[in-house]
């Protein structure tokens, strides 16, 4: 396996921005031990500079075991605090899911990571392995004409239906291209070797055996139940709600509802051996580079996870982010499952990306 470094995948519906910005001088002391004090303060800063209506932060390790914090406000409208415990639309971390189902039927004989999916692209090389990794070349279906985000914001959408518009995509020439329609196909081929769509499969096979109570898949429903952060877009001065969404759209590819405490005991689980055999966590951690002007330099793409050089102490974080219109969140784990934190932000898109992720960086470091 290589010495991977990291990325997340951050965005469905717009790319992330590639450059590094620095931190306010509360993000590098960010938590020492499970005094999260200092994150408290991190947290506070990003809101009162107005760089997001609320943010969201759990931080799970031995020390703490796990806490959730929150600074800002869930709701605009009612000024409604950010406590902690809101569910999120999480965007492109859905991936890891759906990667996590995949290699679980390629574990149990199911699917093949290397046979040429040539019922599905005929007299092409692209495997299932391509998919994940985003090394397909096919053309994200989230960058079409087709879709427009005002008049097709509650419309149905199949996974055939987006793997279809995403092959009217032009082609990528590069070695590495992120795209949502590879995901749109692991949808399809999951659904053909279970009879069941992707997100029965991972609600029967990761929710569930989890107890992973926060977390959703919606289906054709546009709210999200329960306590919530309404998610916000600006454009051109105006802000927008952006909450209620068919996340049909997203798909295998960023449909999940959830929470930030839910995604810290996924990466525990995932990463600590529980959802997958030894050999299939290998396969998913074996990483090749991303593209840096779609990601940053160093980023390592895994199957569904990257993984990143901290720049805060030695080692490696391994995780995901996912951003959807008015939400944005990184998750990241230490390597052995361990440590954790997730942040996020009822926001989207947002220049402070880099921010929450050397905070990220920050905080993991800090745990113990």
């Amino acid at each position: 396996m290589r010495n991977t470094r990291a990325a997340a995948a951050l965005a469905l519906a717009a790319a992330v921005g590639t450059a590094a910005a620095g931190v306010a001088p509360e993000a590098s002391a960010a938590t020492r031990g499970c005094d999260t004090s200092a994150l408290q303060r991190s947290l506070d800063a990003i809101v009162e500079a107005g760089d997001t209506p609320g943010i969201l932060a759990t931080v799970s390790s031995p020390a703490c075991r796990q806490v959730s914090l929150g600074s800002g406000v869930a709701d605009i409208l009612t000024g409604r605090r950010m406590r902690g415990d809101e569910r999120i639309r999480v965007g492109s971390i859905t991936k890891s899911f759906t990667a996590t189902v995949v290699l679980q039927l390629v574990a149990e004989g199911k699917i093949s990571l290397d046979t040429p999916l040539t019922r599905y692209l005929p007299n092409e090389k692209i495997t299932v392995r391509d998919l994940l990794r985003h090394t397909s070349g096919l053309g994200d279906y989230t960058s079409s004409d087709e879709i427009d985000a005002l008049r097709d914001r509650f419309k149905h959408f199949e996974p055939d239906d987006l793997f279809a518009i995403g092959l009217r995509v032009p082609r990528s020439d590069k070695p590495w291209n992120y795209s949502s329609t590879n995901y749109a196909l692991l949808a399809m081929i999951v659904k053909q070797v279970t009879g069941n769509d992707i997100g029965t499969e991972i609600t029967r096979r990761i929710l569930r055996p989890l107890k992973l109570t926060g977390t959703w898949w919606p289906g054709d429903n546009p709210r999200i139940p329960g306590r919530h952060a309404h998610g916000y877009v600006y454009d051109e001065g105006k802000r927008y709600d952006t909450t209620k969404w068919n996340m049909t759209y997203g798909g295998a590819a960023g449909a999940l509802v959830s929470t930030t405490s839910d995604l810290n005991r996924f990466w525990a689980a995932l990463l600590g051996g529980r959802l997958l055999p030894a050999a299939q966590l290998k396969e998913m951690r074996t990483t090749v580079p991303a593209d840096p002007a779609r990601m940053w330099p160093g980023a390592d793409a895994g199957l569904g996870l990257y993984e990143t050089e901290l720049k805060h102490c030695a080692g490696t974080w391994v995780g995901h982010g996912g951003g959807f219109n008015g939400y944005r969140t990184i998750a990241a784990s230490s390597p052995d499952g361990r440590r954790q934190v997730t942040l996020a932000i009822n926001r989207h898109p947002s220049e402070i990306t880099p921010r929450l992720l050397d905070l990220a960086d920050a905080t993991l470091c800090a745990l113990r």
